[in-house]
């Protein structure tokens, strides 16, 4: 295969730690970003988390994240999406930011299929009460079944409603167990898990120990105000290693895995 070159459009994206010289093609940066699930992910399994904050912290802008996303950390956001089985999100998450049928690009359906993926990865919805609708194009126009995970606590007619298009999964009984959510996804090949927030699926993966790996882009904005931070819901401290940090202009790529 020949040697893959930046595109010009795509924004400059570079290697601080460790330091690799010049512009990072998107395999390099795939690369740099897979060590850790290649070095410690246990039976192919690693659940990954990918959020944005400002430099003084906050999650959101207005209330959505895509306020403090540029051009860098949407490549990244895309490239990410590439090497995993799975993209889960909360269902607030999946309002807010307004996600649709969740398709990667052809290049990376070429990508994922050359190295063994399915060409499209499955959205898995993270719902306790279940307030969705089957008509919307998450669920119309998604290329591969969505999965809904849920807790025994939900509304059964509204399981019953959703049942119609995407496959629900009931995961503990009065609160969402993410360690049950976990094996029901690996049960159908879907090990490689890559979730997009929102703070509160965050805090429930970090309270239950069940998170490999922070990527964290820091945006340089100040934003003020009472923004959400990025976790919710999770009290006590969790020591992370710091794997790498990418830089784009003064966007911030770190990866950190959960110790």
């Amino acid at each position: 295969m020949a040697a893959e070159t930046v595109a010009d459009t795509d924004p400059a994206i570079e290697s601080i730690a460790p330091a690799r010289p010049g512009e990072l093609h998107d395999d390099a940066i795939i690369d740099g970003y897979e060590r850790g699930a290649r070095e410690h992910g246990a039976g192919g399994r690693w659940v990954r988390v990918n959020f944005v904050t400002s430099a003084d912290g906050s999650a959101t802008v207005e209330g959505l994240s895509g306020g403090l996303s540029d051009a860098a950390d949407k490549r990244v956001f895309a490239l990410l999406r590439r090497p995993c089985d799975v993209v889960v999100v909360g269902a607030g998450t999946i309002r807010a930011e307004g996600y649709g049928g969740m398709r990667v690009d052809e290049a990376s359906e070429r990508w994922r299929v050359s190295r063994g993926f399915a060409a499209q990865p499955t959205l898995a919805i993270v719902s306790g009460g279940l307030d969705l609708d089957p008509a919307s194009d998450v669920f119309t126009q998604a290329p591969v079944r969505p999965i809904i995970l849920t807790n025994g606590s939900s509304p059964v007619v509204r399981r019953e409603r959703l049942g119609a298009v995407a496959d629900v999964i009931v995961c503990g009984e009065a609160s969402f167990d993410t360690a049950t959510a976990l094996d029901a996804l690996a049960d159908r090949g879907l090990k490689r898990v890559h979730c997009e927030g929102g703070p509160h699926l965050f805090g429930t993966f970090v309270r239950q120990g069940t998170l490999d790996e922070l990527c964290l882009t820091v945006s340089p904005v100040l934003e003020g105000g009472a923004g959400q931070r990025i976790i919710g819901g999770a009290e006590g401290e969790r020591g992370l290693g710091l794997e790498q940090v990418l830089r784009s202009g003064g966007t911030l790529f770190l990866q950190y895995r959960v110790l």
